[in-house]
């Protein structure tokens, strides 16, 4: 490490003209300068630069070797300026890895970063598996309720509010339920090995709670898939608004017990580290908040 060091002092005295100048550029004097330009021509064994009283002349030796270390100082250079533009403007490959259901909503999220910097570009890996995010070099991960232990940092963009909803087809031929313990006396759906267990919380009026134990009939890795299957009048689901708002509003789902609600998912952005977080991470951060500034807690239609 020493010796590209000394490297670099040696280019950076032939691009100044000078000791005095490289010392200026370098931020030291111009006698540490000289000593390392001749401890580099020690190690090497051969004199790189002739010096008089007023000026500095490249050897033959010199002018090659200076080709490559000139070289390696402009490399070094450029190296510097490129992680300055990736640490203070959003530029290069962000790459995101978001469940299927919420996919859809991080085009109109990020949109207006893309448009506004022509430099960032986006790769968006959709799973609802939990993938191993290092392996697959994912920038940012969305994430939705009880988090599992990781290194990773959460940064919190929201909550999605829950409502359980069936398709008209299947309350037509088994009723809708009035109370909190008649959705026992149904067929649910649900997501295998996801935040919602076998229990199911509701919160009621005046800060009352039910917890009910339902057997799924149909579970899946896929939450759009459990949609689906919920419009298809296979059973009860309990799903999140963002993901189904198109549905209730066109009546192919019916919220049910509007008044007894699950608790709403906290919404995250995981990226592998706090500190020093490139542009582009932190501008889809704050691009992702104010898409979701309010949204995930509106009560369906």
């Amino acid at each position: 490490m020493e010796q590209l060091k000394r490297m670099a002092v040696f280019a950076t005295v032939v691009e100044q003209g000078s000791m005095n100048g490289a010392a200026r550029t370098l931020g030291t004097t111009a006698s540490a300068v000289s000593q390392q330009v001749r401890q580099l021509e020690r190690d090497m064994g051969v004199t790189l630069l002739t010096r008089s009283t007023r000026k500095l002349r490249l050897t033959v030796a010199g002018e090659r070797f200076h080709e490559g270390c000139a070289a390696m100082l402009a490399a070094a250079r450029g190296a510097g300026e490129q992680l300055a533009q990736m640490r203070d403007a959003p530029v290069g490959e962000l790459r995101v890895s978001s469940p299927v259901g919420f996919a859809r909503h991080l085009g109109p999220a990020l949109a207006p970063l893309l448009a506004a910097n022509p430099g960032l570009r986006l790769h968006l890996q959709v799973d609802d598996t939990l993938i191993d995010l290092v392996e697959q070099r994912i920038d940012l991960a969305i994430r939705f309720g009880r988090l599992p232990d990781s290194t990773w940092v959460a940064h919190r963009l929201g909550e999605m509010s829950l409502t359980v909803c069936a398709a008209p087809a299947y309350l037509a031929a088994r009723g809708v339920p009035a109370a909190p313990a008649e959705l026992l006396a149904h067929d649910w759906l649900r997501t295998a090995g996801g935040s919602l267990g076998t229990v199911l919380e509701l919160h009621g009026p005046g800060g009352a709670v039910e917890r009910l134990r339902v057997e799924a009939r149909v579970t899946s890795n896929n939450q759009l898939s459990l949609q689906q299957m919920c419009e298809a009048g296979l059973g009860l689901a309990v799903m999140g608004d963002l993901d189904v708002e198109d549905s209730l509003k066109t009546g192919r789902l019916v919220p049910l017990l509007t008044h007894w609600r699950p608790p709403p998912l906290g919404m995250y952005a995981l990226t592998p580290q706090r500190d020093a977080q490139p542009a582009k991470v932190r501008f889809a951060i704050e691009a992702l908040r104010r898409a979701m500034a309010g949204v995930g807690s509106k009560m369906p239609a």
